[in-house]
């Protein structure tokens, strides 16, 4: 990939001295690492995205399902779980 763009930042002076000197401590460039933690935080950006799209569709189908009568109620459910509770309640007894 080519380097043709300069990014500059404002930072605090002990933080920059900080950052180089656990570069240096590495024997890396101290571009080299802002460009891997940009990388790592546009990966993560990308994920939460991801995430919060398959999310959004999973919501959005349940409201579907619901709206066609396909779903249970909370209290239906609650109601079948403790059902399942008792029950490997009294097979350990």
């Amino acid at each position: 990939m080519s380097k043709e763009a300069v990014f500059t930042m404002k930072l605090e002076a002990d933080l920059r001295a900080e950052f180089m000197a656990e570069a240096a401590a590495e024997d890396r460039p101290a571009s080299q690492v802002m460009r891997e933690l940009m990388r790592g935080y546009i990966e993560q950006r990308r994920r939460a995205r991801d995430y919060d799209d398959y999310l959004r569709r999973k919501v959005e189908a349940g409201r579907t399902s619901m709206h066609a009568g396909l779903g249970r109620s909370n209290e239906e459910v609650e109601a079948a779980f403790a059902a399942k509770r008792q029950q490997v309640a009294a097979d350990r007894a």
